[in-house]
């Protein structure tokens, strides 16, 4: 078991001129490097862009559906590197409303684990084939108010590592904390991002 160097990638408007910054969350196996280039993708060019990487290039050891003892100290180290990555741009003067965090399948469910444990306005979350980490949900982990914060949350049915029940317990626990949740399945879709999705995810950015 490992905990996760304090690696992250900067690419962009400097903050200061941007006033806005996107978090992108590799998956499984990635690199902080490889999901930057998304951001181009989503038009998100105003942005300053912040990507860290884990160690390891995993996150966490095994699949978020397992008890969350078993991905631990891990888990809580990926947690701590984004909770800093999101403080140091806050200490530059910019508001939760001006961030946004994106991630993809294993960094999605960090995403999604972040943003609910520390809910609040945020820019917008995009959760590319993710979801809420734990064998069953501990809801004690959760706290604060999304405020209406626009959530994407996504993925395949199936998805060989996120089923849709996964997906729709988050939702539901999203949008009780007041998220404003788009939901979208798609059927027969293997474990990548659609054009749809990116789409999609734009409208977040440009909202």
């Amino acid at each position: 078991m490992y905990t996760h160097e304090k690696k992250v990638l900067t690419q962009g408007k400097p903050l200061e001129q941007s006033g806005k910054a996107i978090i992108l969350i590799h998956g499984r196996g990635a690199t902080a490097a490889s999901i930057l280039p998304l951001a181009h993708e989503l038009g998100a060019d105003d942005f300053t862009l912040y990507a860290p990487q884990a160690t390891n290039n995993t996150w966490y050891p095994y699949s978020f559906m397992v008890p969350v003892a078993q991905n631990q100290p891990a888990l809580d180290s990926a947690l701590a590197l984004i909770d800093e990555t999101v403080k140091s741009i806050e200490a530059q003067g910019i508001a939760s409303k001006d961030i946004y965090l994106l991630g993809f399948s294993q960094g999605a469910c960090l995403t999604a684990e972040y943003a609910t444990r520390n809910a609040r306005r945020y820019g917008g979350l995009l959760i590319l084939t993710g979801g809420l980490i734990g064998q069953q949900l501990d809801t004690g982990h959760y706290s604060g108010d999304f405020e209406g914060t626009p959530v994407l949350i996504t993925t395949g049915d199936p998805d060989p590592h996120v089923p849709v029940s996964r997906v729709d317990e988050t939702v539901q626990q999203m949008e009780g904390r007041g998220a404003t949740v788009t939901r979208q399945v798609y059927p027969g879709r293997p474990h990548t991002i659609l054009e749809e999705e990116l789409a999609l995810a734009r409208k977040v950015l440009t909202s």
